[in-house]
């Protein structure tokens, strides 16, 4: 004899009541039965008024008893809507730590669920984090310092992120849902998830290795879950159903809601709409023309499960999406849907009751897709009942709601052990500021902690099963940071070098906190060291204290009419091991050091290495004697300072000419630097010539011209 199945499927708008008869592997729906609130009792999946729903739900087991028998157990589900959905990161530090190892992974996941959890209870004003249920989660992504990375495992680097999309379902959604059943004198005899139910019977384990979604679009939300690696990977849910398409006929044609309900539901049946708008009016208008004012909605509808079903699968679209449920109906939305995953047309699909295997039904009941739900739900109570389970977690009693095959991390989020309690504490780290550099040394990594399931070790992903006992043994904190001098100045070593012949050994200057220190002192958290090492030629002038011959040294450079203009002739002599050298060169251990200086030039000497004349000099024959002409011609300004050409002229000097007399020499000239002059009693005439040509007073000489002055009586 065939064993009697009943389910109910407790919705926003209505209950459904269905009794199943199943008989090994196949089924038959028996019976079917409608029931529309008349309160407003369920708000987003939750029962808000328990004594309307246990009213509601009395009325169908009597009417359905009536048919059928006694009915005294119930298979029921929580609501997809109910569930909710948080996307939450965890980064941890992993520099300097093992390699990373599945357990780790485990570990870091679980953080980022309790995370997820976390930004939940920020929500809500009650943050017991025991009033949730944690159903599922999926990884959207690893990240290796910033960087995606297809899998943590064997990795190393700086810093390691997990971010996951988790789905919680409120405890009190379960509890109501019991409070209900049991003033309508029904005991609960299996719960699921309504996507649970709807999968189990459209999507068989053997399908599931394949990434599909489920879509159940009811009056005011639609329910997604989706599948991928043969399990429910992720669960979600858009405030978007088929009461926005109403809603749009209501606005766009003037008419009721329950009105504008009955004409979409004609735009499956009939080519002409029957509309009696608010006013009164009756009127026709063909379907493609109500389609084409209802079809903004349409896009949204389908644009709002689109980009849902897209966040949830990690921004990739499944390989198919079934659509069941009311909503599903609407005109158009597969070839909408479509577009926004950017799937062919044959990919996207309306799924009735006729797609449940093994299923058969009465004559009167509808192959619809808004029965699929609750036939689900009947077969999932029978093929797959999800009950509690009890588990004792370091002697805590936690009961956990089986929704899926539960591991060891689901009984520590149940009994609230946080993800850091798996792991040893860090050791205490240093803080410290190394020549005006915050730097930080970390203390050794915790020992991760042990997990004993019933005597056995285990792992965060072991299987549990109801009556296990769980062991979580704490690990071992890691070592405080430990540091000296020398650790942190890995280069500075003494060296030994030969300043002119001189041995030096030139070790670093250190101090902590003001106070001199070696290489060996130990560190303490916020020291501030402060070190300087003798790296190059520089350096070592100063350590030698050798500052005096330092000023010596480098290039001659003066800065002539704002120019720089270099000197090499009057640049010091410097040399690293015989070579010629800069006082930036970098010293190392053995090497020799050696200078001279040069004397600073003349103002003269500065002149005649720029090729500038400061004086106009010529020798001429003048009556038979020789004669030198002389005059100033330019004259050197070093500072601001008019200087004899004898002065000398310092490093860096700043240095100006000024143009004093750059005439030509003419014959009148010689008189001023010779003593010949003419008779007192010469009473004849003369003859001026130059080189023995006849000249005159103003004619231009040059240096080595023969003058005479020719006396005749």
């Amino acid at each position: 004899m065939p064993e009697k199945l009943f389910a109910l499927d407790i919705g926003t708008r209505s209950v459904v009541g269905i009794i199943l008869e199943a008989a090994e592997e196949r089924f038959h729906v028996a019976d079917i039965l409608v029931k529309e609130h008349k309160e407003r009792a369920m708000v987003d999946g939750q029962i808000h008024n328990v004594l309307y729903v246990a009213d509601l739900i009395s009325e169908i087991k009597e009417e359905l008893e009536h048919r059928h028998g006694p009915l005294q157990k119930v298979n029921v589900a929580a609501a997809g809507r109910a569930l909710k959905t948080e996307q939450a990161s965890i980064t941890v530090n992993i520099k300097n730590r093992p390699i990373f190892t599945e357990e780790d992974i485990a570990r870091l996941e679980l953080q980022a669920v309790q995370q997820a959890q976390a930004q939940l209870l920020q929500q809500k004003e009650d943050s017991k984090t025991s009033h949730y249920y944690c159903v599922g989660y999926s990884v959207l992504f690893y990240r290796l310092d910033g960087e995606e990375i297809g899998s943590l495992l064997d990795q190393q680097g700086d810093e390691a992120t997990v971010e996951v999309i988790a789905t919680f379902l409120p405890r009190v959604v379960v509890e109501s849902l019991l409070a209900a059943l049991k003033r309508a004198d029904l005991e609960m005899e299996a719960l699921t998830l309504e996507p649970i139910a709807a999968i189990n019977v459209l999507i068989p384990p053997t399908m599931r290795r394949l990434n599909v979604a489920l879509v159940d679009i009811g009056a005011g939300t639609s329910d997604i879950a989706i599948t991928d690696k043969s399990t429910v990977i992720a669960y979600g849910m858009v405030p978007t159903a088929g009461d926005e398409i109403t809603e749009a006929l209501s606005d766009h044609y003037l008419l009721d809601f329950p009105v504008a309900e009955i004409a979409k539901r004609q735009l499956h049946t009939a080519e002409q709409i029957a509309i009696q708008d608010i006013l009164g009016f009756d009127e026709y208008h063909p379907r493609e023309q109500v389609l084409a004012a209802i079809m903004p909605a349409i896009e949204n509808l389908a644009n709002a499960i689109g980009k849902e079903i897209l966040r949830l699968n990690n921004n990739v679209s499944p390989k198919a999406v079934m659509l069941v449920g009311g909503g599903s109906l609407t005109p158009n939305l597969p070839e909408e849907l479509c577009k926004v995953l950017n799937l062919p047309a044959n990919r996207v699909a309306v799924r009735g009751i006729d797609a449940i295997q093994n299923l058969t039904r009465e004559e009167s009941i509808p192959v619809t897709p808004e029965l699929v739900t609750p036939i689900g739900i009947a077969i999932a109570a029978k093929k797959a009942p999800i009950q509690y389970m009890s588990v004792t977690v370091n002697e805590q009693v936690v009961r956990l709601f089986e929704l899926k095959e539960m591991t060891v991390a689901d009984a520590f989020l149940a009994a609230n052990i946080r993800a850091r309690q798996l792991y040893g504490k860090p050791g205490h780290g240093l803080s410290l500021t190394v020549n005006g550099q915050d730097i930080f040394i970390p203390g050794g990594h915790g020992e991760p902690a042990a997990i004993f399931v019933n005597g056995a070790p285990a792992s965060t992903k072991t299987v549990i099963k109801n009556g296990d006992r769980i062991e979580l043994v704490e690990g071992k904190d890691g070592d405080p940071a430990i540091a000296n001098v020398q650790d942190i100045i890995d280069n500075a070593t003494t060296m030994s070098v030969t300043v002119q012949g001189l041995p030096y050994q030139l070790g670093p200057k250190i101090s902590i906190n003001g106070q001199p220190a070696s290489l060996s002192q130990p560190l303490e958290d916020r020291d501030i060291l402060v070190f300087e090492i003798a790296e190059t030629i520089e350096d070592v002038f100063h350590y030698t204290h050798n500052t005096a011959d330092l000023h010596k040294l480098g290039p001659y450079l003066i800065y002539v009419e704002g120019n720089p203009t270099m000197l090499p002739e009057y640049s010091s002599i410097l040399t690293l091991n015989g070579k010629p050298a800069k006082l930036n060169y970098r010293v190392q251990h053995g090497d020799a050091i050696a200078f001279s200086h040069v004397s600073l030039p003349t103002a003269q000497e500065v002149a005649n290495s720029l090729n500038i004349a400061l004086e106009d000099r010529i020798i001429v024959i003048f009556q038979y004697k020789q004669v030198e002409l002389s005059k100033v011609t330019r004259q050197m300004i070093v500072e601001g300072t008019a200087v004899e050409p004898s002065a000398t002229v310092k490093n860096g000097a700043v240095v100006h000419f000024n143009t004093h007399d750059v005439n030509k020499w003419i014959y009148q000239d010689v008189f001023r630097f010779s003593d010949w002059q003419l008779p007192a009693d010469f009473k004849g005439h003369f003859t001026i010539l130059r080189n023995g040509e006849p000249s005159s007073f103003d004619a231009e000489i040059f240096g080595g011209d023969q003058l005479e002055i020719k006396l005749m009586e």
